[in-house]
């Protein structure tokens, strides 16, 4: 399982590098700064939670269970898709000429931070519940 996570996060590692290419050069000319300052928090938090996913595969399971390691790194692959992903959406609706899904998309924003916010609360009370003690 850590490999599939592994190369979830490089993916999605390629992917923000991309579109924070796309916002900083296709992107800066028709987005206005607002819509542009979201697309790049949606990339932010992107690259941020799937650096964590990298880092968390890499936690010793004495400190963290493989099965808390693959649905903390499920919760934060849920969030970077429902989080980033509606951001980039909303960001470029006129683009795409869909500004009629707005209402439905908006919503999605806040249940994929609540799912980022879920991850690092479940890796935090592993932590917490690990026997692992950090002392010489």
């Amino acid at each position: 399982m850590k490999k599939t996570y592994f190369t979830i996060a490089a993916f999605s590692m390629a992917i923000a590098v991309l579109f924070g290419a796309m916002g900083a050069h296709s992107l800066k000319d028709v987005l206005t700064p607002e819509q542009l300052d979201s697309f790049k928090t949606g990339v932010r938090y992107q690259v941020w939670h799937s650096l964590a996913i990298f880092i968390l595969m890499l936690l010793p399971v004495d400190l963290i269970s493989e099965k808390t390691q693959s649905r903390v790194a499920l919760f934060f692959v849920g969030g970077i898709i429902l989080f980033s992903f509606s951001i980039y959406l909303l960001a470029t609706l006129r683009i795409f000429e869909i500004e009629s899904f707005a209402p439905f998309i908006g919503p999605i924003t806040p249940l994929g931070g609540v799912l980022l916010i879920g991850g690092w609360l479940m890796l935090g009370m592993a932590i917490v519940k690990s026997k692992v003690s950090f002392t010489h």
